[in-house]
């Protein structure tokens, strides 16, 4: 069994309990709190807590969450689309709608079953077996440029570029509306939304910093559809849903965002398939040679053919 102790912040005073439950442990839903809690698995100063009870700052909150099950990832004879590679790493182009790593939901079919197919035994440990190589990541619907590690030596010198943000990480996305500058830099901090669990959002509770700088490169004005903006983006930090939440929170939404994109959504957002956003460049020091590598991936079809509905409807 595994057990997690956190003492109750003042900010967190009057939480119902299985809420603090959720927000302080990820990938807990509240109904999985909330059944940690009837088991009697969650303890308030050492004794058993009520799902509606609300405890007050300094409060201590053990809880005891079960063993996971074990989870065997299998190889899979999947296409990739590999730009480049040698004997520490590859950077594969990952086509929209693909998972990255097996999680709920989502057990084989993705990008990891396809590496290890591919690579075999030749992947980093250092994320475990639901995630040999994989240095970063990126969003199930958002297409591009992932950096996969062959070898531990090049998995810590990759993220040790991710981490004093040497990596270089751009995106190219189209947007709802007109942004007024042309290019700006947005920094404000991400946490998990307390009313949806699926949802990040700008938030000073339990978030970390987040930045994202972005400059215009086109804007577009299609008579009879909203006004939008072809933008390129670029990560200082990754956090999860990072430009999609910043751009949202600037009133400008990605395209096609099932998430973060509010109100009805033209057919022409719809039939994107998803939000409007891919991996456009990935930037890095090779972890042996040193050598600066640059790698650039083509517009994804379908992000080409909303662009010419905008330009010619």
């Amino acid at each position: 069994m595994n057990t997690k102790t956190f003492t109750i912040q003042p900010e967190d005073a009057n939480t119902r309990l299985d809420s603090l439950l959720a927000q302080h442990i990820p990938d807990l839903t509240r109904s999985q709190a909330q059944a940690l809690i009837e088991r009697g698995a969650v303890l308030l100063n050492g004794m058993s807590g009520k799902k509606n009870e609300r405890p007050k700052a300094g409060m201590q909150i053990s809880v005891t969450l079960p063993e996971p099950k074990p989870c065997e990832v299998v190889p899979q004879q999947i296409p990739l689309d590999i730009r480049y590679e040698d004997d520490d790493l590859l950077v594969v182009n990952k086509p929209q709608g693909m998972v990255v790593h097996p999680a709920a939901g989502n057990p084989d079919g993705t990008l990891v079953n396809a590496l290890l197919a591919h690579c075999g035994d030749s992947l980093s440990g250092i994320n475990g077996v639901l995630r040999p190589g994989i240095v970063h990541r990126i969003d199930k619907d958002t297409a591009g440029l992932l950096l996969v590690a062959k070898n531990d030596f090049a998995h810590q010198s990759l993220a040790a570029q991710l981490e004093t943000r040497s990596l270089k990480r751009e995106y190219h996305a189209v947007c709802v509306g007109h942004l007024k500058d042309e290019a700006g830099t947005v920094d404000a901090p991400i946490g998990r939304s307390t009313k949806d669990r699926k949802k990040f959002c700008v938030t000073q509770e339990n978030s970390r910093r987040a930045v994202t700088h972005y400059r215009v490169l086109k804007h577009f004005l299609p008579p009879g559809l909203p006004k939008y903006t072809h933008l390129a983006l670029r990560l200082e930090t990754g956090r999860t849903h990072q430009i999609r939440v910043h751009m949202a929170h600037l009133g400008h939404p990605v395209a096609g965002d099932p998430l973060y994109r509010t109100g009805k959504m033209p057919k022409a957002e719809s039939n994107l398939g998803g939000q409007c956003l891919f991996a456009a460049v990935l930037g890095f020091r090779h972890p042996r040679t040193g050598e600066e590598i640059t790698i650039e991936a083509e517009t994804p079809p379908n992000f080409i053919d909303f662009i010419a509905r905008l330009c010619y409807n």
